[in-house]
């Protein structure tokens, strides 16, 4: 086959690069698929990509020069085949590569995934899969892919199908393919399941996690707006904040509010800030009362109730 046979192997524009076909010898293989018809082949190009092709193109083997042989690839349509192979005479394997496949992608997408798994190519299988995984999966095809990824071990579409399935399980649910799952396959609904379960668990507990991490840092700024007032004698927040140049206000809205407390604080009827004072002397106790456990030198500390809070 010369290379006006390699190129026929192209299917929507995407053909193997012109100076690999101009040094093709003739086709010695010939690949029959489900519906009969035949693509012509070299055996040395299909035994390098594939295992499984080499091993049949041993057992195929007649007479001395092995003219003739002729190997069925059966279970796929024949545009599948036909892009399989000629994947196999393309050494672009990166990003350019994924460029010119992603038409032919999203349509064999599929059936590639199931070729490049029982003819084991490898690169091809890495290749495929992330771009199945990337544009064809959704919630109407997330129980097909989850039964393809199973079948072809497939571990990065299998948690893409799971994913998808956690975000839109209503919309799974209406498929004709989970309902096939709840006749026939309660192992696989189980799992999937389980594993919504366990997505809604980590959600709510993402969530709890974040507030309290939120709760912490506006504890860790109030702390350090509060030593900010005392020890450098903030009394105007913003530019004309009242501190040395080297320390001035970072945090406006905390700072202001601390000072309107400090300012409450003063001017209370009861005239101290304890744990029985009113709501906002209560809060300012509860700021000392954290410093004051944090604190590492109480007797020289300049904050108000620091030595009587720790003890």
């Amino acid at each position: 086959m010369g290379a006006s046979s390699v190129e026929q192997y192209g299917v929507g524009g995407f053909r193997p690069q012109a100076a690999e076909s101009r040094f093709l010898p003739p086709a010695d293989v010939k690949i029959v698929t489900s519906d009969g018809r035949s693509i012509p082949a070299h055996s040395s190009v299909l035994a390098s990509a594939s295992p499984v092709l080499e091993r049949m193109l041993d057992r195929s083997r007649k007479g001395g020069d092995g003219a003739g042989r002729v190997i069925h690839i059966l279970g796929a349509p024949h545009d599948a085949v036909l892009v399989f192979v000629q994947c196999l005479y393309s050494s672009r394997r990166g990003e350019s590569w994924r460029r010119e496949a992603a038409e032919e992608v999203a349509r064999q997408g599929v059936a590639l995934l199931a070729l490049a798994h029982a003819y084991r190519v490898r690169w091809l299988k890495q290749q495929i899969e992330a771009a199945v995984a990337a544009r064809w999966v959704s919630a109407a095809t997330a129980v097909d892919g989850l039964k393809l990824a199973r079948l072809c071990d497939a571990p990065r579409l299998f948690q893409r199908c799971l994913a998808v399935a956690t975000k839109d399980f209503a919309t799974l649910q209406q498929t004709e393919g989970w309902r096939f799952l709840q006749k026939h396959d309660p192992a696989m609904e189980l799992e999937i399941l389980q594993f919504v379960h366990e997505s809604a668990r980590r959600r709510k507990r993402w969530r709890r996690e974040r507030t309290h991490q939120e709760m912490y840092m506006q504890l860790a700024e109030a702390m350090d707006s509060l030593q900010h007032i005392c020890t450098e004698g903030c009394t105007d927040v913003g530019p004309r904040c009242s501190a040395p140049a080297s320390n001035p206000c970072t945090s406006f809205s905390t700072c202001e509010g601390l000072q309107l407390l400090l300012r409450h604080a003063a001017a209370c009827g009861d005239r101290k800030v304890t744990p029985k004072g009113c709501n906002h002397c209560k809060r300012l106790w509860q700021l000392f009362r954290l410093h004051s456990s944090l604190c590492e030198d109480s007797v020289s500390c300049r904050l108000p109730l620091c030595r009587y809070c720790a003890i």
